[in-house]
């Protein structure tokens, strides 16, 4: 048996990635049995509710919802592999901040990385092998190894990816949001109905903030204060602007001054912000372009302006150099 592995390349490097995957395997399986004792231990209230919540009192809203992906993140944590991340709060707000909301997305974020460390490198060697080549040991060990590490971060550089990506549509499109507030509110509407008809108004243009909006008029509306509806909506949209914003409307909430003249302040101040950062950008575009120009354009310029004086040193003062 020892000798027909040793004289075939294709059962060999079966071997090695078989053996490289029961490895990895058996370490996260083990990883993962030891952080659910830490979690059982540590966090056995919310283990109930979490059992409460995956039996018989889903709404008529959520039933039938669940993504493939979350019923297979279901299934393999009832078979006993658990995908709970070790920093599962921080996971879940990062999660948030890229537009992912479900409560199954970190089990789901987790599952992702784990079948990319082991697809990425199978992907490869089957094309390698597919395409006639007959790589080393040593070639397939570092592709794989590398494949692997690539499969591990690529799920964190694409959700800090998207964050970026809806945070700046966020910024950008949340003062003309504030402007229609603020004539629904001169026009005689409350908070929580401008809140649900400006979400309305700008599903198209603004998707992002219309989303958050509608989330906080249905907070508001179930019965949730205002502290907790704004506070919820700054910390899922995760801006800066958006969590002043919050935090204006509660204070003139608690001391009851005008949300209108409150609301043309701060439309005011963003909309300065944004002319800001366009200037800034545009600022920028000098600094930008001076990179271009020395590297492409200086040698070209300095090659033409130099070419004349060397052809002169070659036909001329070269054959006197040389006593001709």
């Amino acid at each position: 048996m020892i000798d027909l592995i040793a004289s075939s390349i294709v059962i060999r490097s079966v071997v090695l990635f078989g053996l490289f995957a029961a490895i990895a395997f058996i370490s996260f399986v083990g990883l993962n049995v030891t952080i659910r004792r830490r979690d059982e231990r540590r966090a056995l209230e919310r283990l109930v509710v979490n059992r409460t919540d995956e039996g018989k009192t889903a709404s008529l809203r959520t039933f039938g919802n669940e993504s493939a992906w979350a019923r297979i993140a279901q299934r393999l944590e009832e078979a006993g592999l658990s995908l709970a991340d070790s920093k599962d709060d921080r996971l879940s707000a990062k999660l948030k901040e890229a537009g992912f909301n479900s409560p199954s997305a970190p089990r789901i974020f987790t599952l992702i990385r784990l079948a990319l460390v082991f697809a990425l490198p199978a992907a490869a060697l089957t094309f390698l092998f597919l395409a006639g080549k007959r790589p080393e040991i040593f070639t397939i060990y570092l592709v794989g190894s590398a494949l692997g590490i690539f499969g591990l971060f690529l799920p964190n550089l694409v959700v800090s990816a998207k964050a970026d990506r809806r945070k700046q549509a966020i910024i950008n499109g949340f003062p003309d949001c504030l402007d229609l507030m603020l004539v629904c509110i001169e026009a005689g509407l409350g908070i929580e109905a401008a809140m649900d008809r400006v979400g309305r108004e700008v599903v198209d243009a603004h998707p992002q903030v219309s989303e958050l909006l509608s989330a906080a008029g249905l907070q508001l509306r179930a019965g949730a204060s205002r502290d907790e509806a704004f506070r919820a909506l700054a910390d899922t949209a995760g801006v800066e602007e958006i969590r002043s914003f919050t935090t204006l409307l509660i204070q003139s909430d608690k001391l009851g001054t005008s949300v209108g003249s409150t609301l043309r302040v701060y439309a005011e101040e963003m909309r300065e912000r944004r002319r800001m950062r366009a200037e800034e950008k545009a600022h920028r575009l000098p600094v930008l372009i001076s990179i271009p120009l020395v590297v492409f354009m200086l040698p070209v310029m300095i090659g033409v302006l130099m070419l004349p004086a060397a052809i002169r040193i070659v036909r001329d003062v070269a054959p006197l150099l040389a006593g001709g």
